[in-house]
């Protein structure tokens, strides 16, 4: 079985105990495929003939807003719809995940983005750790290669964006720790290590540079392309530069996590379990877990929550869990968050197009997507209900 999979499939199988109480997933997934169903109808309604809309995102003004393949978060919904299929193993769920995993096959070559780990992995990437289909396979490699272009050696990392070129030199951002997975498997794929090698050069460079001393991270640092140094920390969709966004706290969380199990360097180990620190202590966070957009936000308490933020810490922690003498801690924490998600944030069942959580905040300082369901905090949210178990 493949790797990720050992992380959140297997676990329905392996079994993870702790003295908290524990969903039972039965009856959300349930729930998820209700929703589910909501949400194909409501695509197949908005999308219309329009072929370049592949996935929907969010809501805007109580409308579904789709996005093509190219949006960074076009990825996901084909995890979802994989994820549903891996818990039922219901053959109209591989279907239609099938369906919505190919539009993202010409992402593949798209080489103007970082995100694709979050496009292919988690589209192609899922897919392939249940059906191992040998063309599945080729697009997580070509996507691994075009991805690898953006690495610059003298800097140790891959580019981020290339938007904002007035205000970034080099930008590289702690959501990218996440689309390392792709290359981990690309080596695992092909035998060739030079994917390996970029992703630990890149991994290492955001350890020692975007994190502070109580293991918050920066959300942008700007990197000198001539003599590697960084340029300058600051933040895109925080509230400050100083302050800790807690969705990229989340994003470091896992990351790191991930790096540990594929590399077994117990420095991975050690970086996510101060990391995790950092969250489950923070004065900042609320009872329920289920964090503010910032951690630093200065209206706490009346501040928009983040749920994708918490799906992804809680995902994060399960599989820490695994690795970790703090399991039982984080076993405790990841099973209150998916309990109050579960109990709080989620839609009535055929509202909101078919979303499943509500109550998630993209960007803050934008104004935009804020208070919403996000495809990404669905994705996270039933990761961390399969790697519950």
């Amino acid at each position: 079985m493949h790797k990720k999979f050992a992380g959140t499939i297997a676990l329905l199988t392996i079994g993870l105990l702790s003295q908290a109480q524990k969903v039972k997933l039965a009856p959300i997934f349930a729930d998820a495929e209700k929703q589910t169903q909501v949400m194909l109808t409501s695509v197949a309604e908005t999308r219309g003939g329009n072929t370049e809309l592949v996935s929907p995102r969010t809501l805007e003004n109580g409308k579904l807003k789709l996005v093509p393949a190219k949006d960074w978060t076009s990825g996901f919904f084909a995890g979802e719809l994989w994820m549903l299929y891996a818990f039922t193993h219901k053959p109209e769920w591989k279907t239609n995940a099938t369906d919505f995993t190919a539009r993202e096959e010409k992402e593949k070559l798209n080489g103007g983005t970082h995100d694709m780990g979050f496009k292919i992995y988690c589209s192609y990437g899922t897919g392939y750790q249940l059906t191992k289909d040998a063309a599945y396979k080729e697009v997580i490699i070509q996507s691994a290669k075009t991805l690898s272009t953006r690495f610059n050696p003298k800097v140790g990392c891959i580019r981020s964006w290339d938007h904002h070129k007035e205000q970034w030199g080099y930008p590289v951002i702690i959501d990218n720790m996440m689309n390392l997975e792709l290359l981990f498997a690309a080596t695992r794929l092909t035998g060739d290590s030079s994917f390996y090698k970029i992703a630990v050069s890149h991994a290492n460079t955001t350890m020692k540079n975007h994190f502070r001393a109580d293991y918050s991270s920066y959300h942008v640092v700007d990197y000198d392309t001539v003599t590697g140094n960084v340029v300058k920390k600051n933040t895109h969709q925080g509230y400050a530069d100083e302050s800790a966004w807690a969705r990229g706290q989340g994003w470091a969380l896992y990351g790191y996590t991930m790096c540990y199990r594929e590399t077994k360097n117990i420095v991975y180990l050690r970086q996510a379990e101060k990391v995790a620190k950092f969250i489950l202590t923070h004065p900042n966070l609320p009872a329920d877990k289920i964090p503010y957009w910032d951690f630093n936000a200065p209206g706490i308490p009346n501040e928009p929550r983040d749920a994708s933020a918490a799906a992804v810490i809680a995902s994060g922690l399960y599989e820490l869990a695994k690795y970790s003498k703090n399991k039982k801690e984080y076993l405790t924490v990841a099973n209150t968050i998916l309990q109050n998600l579960t109990n709080n944030y989620r839609s009535p069942i055929g509202e909101n197009k078919g979303f499943i959580l509500l109550h998630s905040t993209g960007s803050k300082p934008a104004n935009s997507e804020v208070d919403v369901p996000l495809n990404y905090g669905d994705y996270y949210y039933l990761e961390a209900l399969l790697r519950s178990k």
